[in-house]
């Protein structure tokens, strides 16, 4: 199982970016797929989440600005974040769960947003 997280880099305050992550391998009927965040000297905290359903769930702080999607039909996992702020600057992991509650990491890609 191999999960391949994209789309990190700098920006400057007030720009977009679009993170991708694609599961490969045996993953038995993915259920949740989510992407958390981890600033340094920080634990790592649940960013947004979308079910297997097309149901969301976004942390307070990025809610209006961060839209979670998926592409069932390719095991992949978005995240469009727009109006960025420094306080995002942090490495982004995306992280599956299947129906049998087994869950799967990706290996983190760095955002930061600065002037």
């Amino acid at each position: 199982v191999q999960l391949q997280a994209s789309g990190g880099g700098l920006v400057q305050p007030g720009g977009s970016l679009r993170l991708s992550c694609a599961a490969s391998g045996s993953i038995f009927r993915i259920n949740v797929m989510a992407w958390y965040r981890q600033a340094p000297g920080k634990p790592r905290e649940l960013v947004a989440a979308i079910t297997s359903g097309g149901r969301t769930n976004y942390t307070d702080s990025v809610k209006g600005r961060f839209t979670i999607s998926r592409d069932n039909a390719k095991n992949t996992v978005y995240l469009q974040m727009n109006s960025l702020k420094p306080e995002d600057t942090a490495v982004y992991y995306c992280k599956v769960t299947n129906i049998l509650y087994q869950d799967y990491w990706g290996q983190g890609t760095q955002v930061t947003v600065s002037s």
